[in-house]
């Protein structure tokens, strides 16, 4: 164990509390350092009577914080911050192979979890916006609440907004979509209706993410995606059209009746 030197501390209460006073000056200063120097695994440890029970310490250049087992015979690291400062809570090493979470300083969260939701937020008080999403700096959609239900927003104010006109041949453009029935490879079991992706690419581009067939450069498929509620202005729209068919046809039979 490494040695602790007794002429720099400067108190001991009754309590146990000991003050660290390096320079004798009753403040520490900038420039002190307390120092805890031992082999490749270096740990402060925390005890109660003769039971540990927690710890700071580390492998290597690795941070670890942790809690030692009710009869003392074994700890646990919860809380890993790596030499490249990544933090893992739960893992032995950031990645989405085990259960825990991770924050990286190239901005990304992961959550991991068996059999259960792995992310929950939570409004109080009020209805509201409980997850908002930017590009940069602008505000481009979001997740609001209220007592009973969700709903996902993107943006639609019409001040955002140019160029607007009237939709027109929308039947002839839902014509040209190709739904299919099919199950995804991993799910066998389950029959669904939808779309391939890069068929309706062709006809409404903004509801496709990705590239037909695209790899990248390791030669790994990149898969296309599909918002299938970009579809709705085209499907209102040919109901629309189809409504007004409709109704002239109507008229036209109605004034047939009466003649």
């Amino acid at each position: 164990m490494s040695e602790v030197k007794t002429d720099k501390i400067s108190s001991v209460s009754t309590n146990g509390d000991i003050t660290l006073d390096p320079d004798g000056t009753g403040i520490v200063s900038t420039a002190s350092h307390v120092r805890v120097t031992g082999g490749s695994d270096c740990d402060i440890e925390f005890q109660s009577g003769s039971s540990r029970r927690k710890f700071i310490g580390g492998d290597g250049n690795e941070l670890e914080l942790g809690t030692y087992s009710s009869s003392n015979t074994s700890r646990d690291t919860h809380i890993r911050i790596d030499s490249a400062g990544n933090l893992a809570v739960g893992q032995t090493s950031v990645g989405l192979s085990t259960v825990g979470c991770n924050i990286r300083p190239i901005g990304l969260v992961q959550a991991i979890r068996d059999d259960a939701a792995a992310v929950e937020i939570r409004r109080n008080n009020s209805n509201g916006s409980i997850q908002t999403f930017r590009r940069d700096g602008t505000t481009v959609g979001g997740i609001n609440v209220t007592t009973s239900s969700t709903s996902y927003a993107t943006s639609s104010d019409h001040r955002l907004k140019e160029n607007v006109a009237d939709m027109t041949g929308a039947i002839a453009r839902v014509k040209q979509l190709a739904p299919k029935r099919f199950n995804f490879i991993a799910d066998a079991d389950t029959t669904v209706d939808g779309f391939l992706a890069h068929e309706a690419q062709t006809v409404v581009p903004e509801a496709v993410h990705g590239t037909h067939n695209e790899v990248d450069d390791d030669g790994n498929a990149v898969m296309q995606g599909i918002d299938q509620s970009k579809l709705v202005p085209l499907l209102t729209g040919a109901l629309q059209e189809a409504i007004t068919k409709i109704e002239a046809l109507e008229a036209r039979v109605t004034a047939l009746e009466d003649a």
